[in-house]
């Protein structure tokens, strides 16, 4: 499983145009600056280096293959990460969602069999808007979920404002960074979104984030809150134990066997998913092709799992194959 910003130009140039938070700063006056992606408002206001540094690794197909040949990655799964589009006007969005969803759509087909994707949301747009994006991305070949932040619209993934999006619809969503993704599903827990929409499948980044160490702390807080009680919000509730093993799915991208033993325990072999984070974390040293990404949750996974190379076989691309679909297409129910 591998992440990616864009493959879109019309999306960079977009961030280059800009001037406030996100967009991507350049330097004209030093073309071997590079340029920075400033996508947190504290790196905006930095006194020196503002943002991170990108390259073509971040957009340039071309360097995504060559990334995969290199680490005998044979399919990935694409998407925007952070920024995603939730900044963009409300009468904007819902366009620029398509035309970027459109063209990872034909990027996948022009590679045929090595990427599939997440599509991307216009989140600032109307629920109306939102829904119909997601319908019509369900019935593009190579998408195989949707990607959205852990805010959601603004108020986070238990907003009830996002009912209409959640509801019928059987897709995976990529969330946030690893404490953000913690908060956001127990909020999600806590308000009964589980409940509600117990078909509702969500794959959760780095691992599920402090999830698998803090379940049963979090299951006895709730047990023991007497305001949830009086609500009468404890009585036939799904647990989050339930959760993890029946909604939850995980990547594992967690850099070490003590962590995805944890993932393991939690939500079970056959719901772990390979990643890279790629582009994130190139090497450092000049020439080296190899990234520690790759290498460090590989050998996690060897080492996680010993002899039982079934399953490790399984994370490592056969649980990616099922639960998504690669290889083969139907349209997402």
């Amino acid at each position: 499983m591998t992440y990616q910003y864009s493959q879109h130009k019309a999306y960079m140039d977009l961030l280059r145009s800009r001037n406030e938070v996100p967009y991507v700063r350049s330097f004209p006056d030093n073309p071997a600056a590079g340029d920075r992606l400033v996508i947190l408002p504290a790196e905006d206001t930095a006194s020196t280096s503002r943002g991170r540094p990108i390259g073509p690794e971040y957009f340039d197909v071309n360097e995504k293959l060559a990334f995969m040949d290199v680490h005998g990655i044979d399919v990935s799964v694409i998407s925007l990460a952070n920024p995603w589009l939730d900044w963009l006007p409300s009468e904007t969005a819902a366009e620029a969602a398509r035309m970027i969803n459109d063209d990872t759509e034909k990027l996948c087909a022009d590679h045929e069999g090595r990427l599939y994707a997440f599509a991307t949301l216009p989140l600032s747009a109307s629920s109306g808007e939102i829904v119909r994006e997601i319908e019509r991305a369900a019935g593009l070949k190579h998408m195989r979920g949707i990607v959205m932040g852990s805010s959601g619209l603004g108020a986070g993934l238990d907003d009830p404002a996002l009912d209409p999006v959640e509801y019928g619809h059987v897709l995976p969503l990529a969330l946030g960074f690893p404490l953000e993704t913690t908060i956001a599903v127990t909020r999600m827990l806590l308000a009964g979104v589980f409940d509600r929409f117990p078909k509702l499948n969500v794959m959760i980044a780095h691992s599920g984030g402090t999830l698998p160490f803090l379940a049963g702390r979090i299951e006895s807080c709730i047990a023991h809150d007497a305001h949830l009680k009086k609500e009468g919000r404890i009585v036939n509730r799904r647990s989050l134990w339930d959760v993890l093993k029946s909604n939850i799915y995980l990547d594992a991208v967690i850099y070490a066997d003590v962590g995805l033993k944890a993932a393991v325990d939690a939500s079970g072999a056959d719901r772990l998913m390979f990643g890279t984070d790629h582009p994130f974390f190139p090497p450092l040293d000049k020439g080296e092709k190899e990234w520690q990404s790759v290498t460090l949750n590989s050998n996690a996974v060897t080492s996680a799992f010993g002899e039982d190379t079934k399953a490790a076989e399984a994370v490592m691309g056969g649980n990616a194959m099922r639960i998504l679909r690669l290889g083969s297409w139907s349209p997402l129910a």
